[in-house]
């Protein structure tokens, strides 16, 4: 089997030539997994056109050699990895300027470049290794995919465990065991359970409200395999809906499936949220949408591209996004409909397969 992070650490030297740039210092987790596979929380990456540098601690020995792929010197360090940086970077002759993560580096971090690493350049970038993650490679739309199955599977069996009178933490419990149970690696966000006046709140945190018939409730949630997320919400009536609740849910149901079938590649993330807003405005729900319609997805669980009215650089082709338009009226509720795409030539293709109609549970 081919090993995809040889050729994102090539993909990522191109951009580093013609950024005349001599190497770059990679902190950021999530960029250093893309790049070299390593799944650990201590790390840094340190990569130029003919060497890659990898340190760590002694908790990651072991595991390195058989995760972190690419690496032409992998150091263990026993006290820091900034002192094992800066003694590999001693014996490398002449000076340089290499580039550093502005948005991922810790001030006290940017104080070691300059005091440090003085004798070198460092100059900051963005997203030179978030640009390629925004473009998803076949193997990694898979375990989206497959994320989404898990994430789906578990809805549908929580989904016949939900009734009234069970708290919304509760109920949160039960999904999150469902994921874990259905191959889900760990909850790539807390668990959102929200019922009744509380579905308005976007992002609300399950709590021990108790929930009553007619709620809705909303659940918003993920899950991971092997290291890729996905993202779902569905929002359900505990009994009969009432008209205006099934209004409300059939405009964002509206906005979901408009949204779905127009986004495409090329085209902006303001242009994508207009879509899913459109719609809802033309419902009168315009002014109830008051965050963007998605976000991309892939190692983390928000990442680029961005999906919103002031969002202004174009969707990639091969990009995982999420489509999920809302409408959320204080004191009454609101509703989410969130689905995972892949962005391909010409259109979207559906991840996260799961009944869209209003259901209303026993």
């Amino acid at each position: 089997m081919a090993e995809p992070q040889r050729g994102r650490q090539a993909r990522l030297v191109e951009l580093l030539i013609g950024s005349n740039l001599d190497g770059l210092l990679v902190s950021s987790l999530p960029n250093i997994r893309y790049l070299t596979g390593f799944s650990g929380s201590n790390a840094l990456l340190f990569l130029t056109p003919t060497e890659t540098w990898f340190f760590t601690d002694f908790r990651y020995e072991a595991q390195v050699s058989h995760e972190v792929v690419g690496a032409s010197r992998v150091v263990i360090e026993t006290s820091s990895l900034w002192k094992g940086l800066w003694e590999q970077l001693a014996a490398r002759p002449g000076t340089a300027a290499f580039g550093f993560e502005s948005a991922q580096t810790l001030h006290r971090d940017f104080q070691r470049l300059n005091e440090d690493g003085s004798r070198w350049t460092w100059r900051p970038t963005t997203d030179l290794v978030e640009r390629l993650r925004a473009s998803k490679e076949p193997r990694e739309v898979d375990s989206i995919r497959l994320a989404g199955v898990i994430a789906t599977s578990a809805l549908e069996k929580t989904l016949g465990e939900l009734r009234a009178g069970l708290t919304e933490n509760e109920v949160a419990g039960m999904l999150e065991q469902n994921l874990r149970n259905a191959g889900s690696d760990g909850f790539p966000f807390s668990t959102i359970v929200a019922s009744g006046e509380r579905s308005a709140l976007p992002h609300a945190r399950a709590g021990s409200r108790p929930i009553a018939p007619g709620d809705f409730v909303l659940l918003d949630f993920g899950a991971v395999y092997e290291g890729y997320c996905a993202d779902v919400t569905r929002t359900v009536v505990v009994g009969q809906a009432s008209e205006r609740q099934r209004d409300v849910y059939e405009a964002v149901k509206e906005a979901n499936e408009r949204a779905r079938s127009l986004i495409a590649p090329g085209m902006t993330g303001q242009q994508a949220d207009a879509i899913a807003r459109n719609a809802l405005t033309a419902r009168g729900f315009g002014e109830a949408f008051g965050h963007g319609l998605g976000h991309g997805l892939g190692i983390e669980v928000h990442e680029a591209p961005r999906l919103s009215r002031v969002a202004e650089g174009h969707l990639p082709e091969g990009a995982v996004v999420t489509i999920e338009p809302g409408v959320y009226l204080p004191g009454w509720g609101g509703v989410r409909i969130e689905d995972d795409v892949h962005l391909v030539n010409g259109g979207a293709v559906l991840l996260t397969e799961f009944p869209r109609d209003l259901i209303e549970l026993d």
